[in-house]
Order: C-alpha cells, then structure tokens, then sequence
C-alpha cells in the first residue's frame, strides 16, 4: 500500500513538473528574431538537427562538420581619445570553427550577409550537403537565425547547437581563441 501510495505520489509530482516545463517552451517562430538576442530559445529549427553537448563533441571528434560560430564582435568605440588602447575581447571557440561575426542578427545589410554566404560556401567547401555546426552562446538567437538563414541558401545538413561555448565550457571541452573570418573592406 505504502510503496502504491508513494508511486502515485511521484507520478503526481512528474506530471506536475512536466506541465510547468511544457508552459516554459518557447515556440519556434516564423521568421527571424530581430530584438531581445540574448533570451530563451526553442528547442526546435524547422530543417535543422538541434544538438546536445554529447552530439556535438561526437560531431567535433570525428572532425565531420564545419563549425560555425556567429557571435557578434562589439565594435571599436567611436571617438575614442587620441591615444587610448583598445583591446579587443577575445572570443574563446570550438577548436577549429570558423568565426563569422554578426552575421546571426535577424536583418543583415546586404554586405553581411554576402559576407555570411562566402564564409559558409568556405566552409563548406561549396558542398551544400556538408554538415554545418552552428552556435554562439547559450540562450542566443543569433545562431539559431543564421542555421535558418543557411537553409534559406540551400544548405541541405545544418545543425544548432543551442548551449554554444557555454555549454562546450561547462563540459570541461577544450576551447581556443580565435579571429573572425576577414571581411573584404577590412
């Protein structure tokens, strides 16, 4: 009776927890995010693999994908004083991603989003069926954007990996910092 009690006790409690979970989702929308970068995510992308920190160092291990990473870069100051150093953030990557700054934003300006095509058709080694990793950190539409914008190019094997370098680092996986891809005008 006691262990009947308790059983049912925990299937109260499980389907309690599962319905205040399923209220916390975020629905995948129908276009591009274009404000509030740095929210919850869903756990989907129409067209796209969504992958987990286990598939994703399965992924990187057996070196079978290109990886993305389109964290924006924060630009230099305007203004700065006559003589001020600027030291630029390091970004702290995937070992062996290809860092293509600023092209996750909802709306690019014609020469990002060139940008953005030339770095994936590198990337891919103009393979529209190679396996492209994207990423920046967790909680960050900005990856989830361009694995959709890279589908809209043809891309046939695009996969998100929502946690980015977040979750990469609190699995204890090694990281390198890197540079972003040049763009012509720099």
């Amino acid at each position: 009776m006691i262990v009947r009690l308790a059983a049912a006790a925990l299937a109260g409690v499980l389907l309690i927890a599962a319905a205040v979970r399923a209220d916390d989702l975020v629905p995948e929308p129908d276009s591009y995010r274009t404000e509030n970068y740095r929210a919850p995510v869903p756990t989907t992308l129409a067209g796209a693999r969504v992958l987990s920190t286990r598939e994703t160092e399965a992924i990187w291990r057996a070196k079978s994908a290109a990886f993305v990473d389109v964290l924006p870069r924060p630009p230099k100051p305007k203004n700065l004083p006559a003589g001020t150093v600027w030291r630029e953030q390091p970004r702290l990557d995937i070992p062996g991603s290809m860092w293509l700054p600023d092209t996750g934003y909802g709306v690019l300006a014609p020469q990002t989003e060139d940008y953005l095509k030339r770095g994936l058709a590198h990337a891919s080694g103009g393979d529209l069926g190679r396996l492209l990793v994207f990423y920046c950190l967790e909680d960050c539409w900005m990856s989830w954007n361009a694995a959709r914008r890279a589908l809209t190019y043809g891309y046939r094997n695009v996969a998100w990996y929502p946690d980015g370098t977040d979750g990469w680092s609190r699995s204890d996986l090694p990281l390198q910092q890197t540079q972003p891809e040049p763009r012509p005008e720099e």
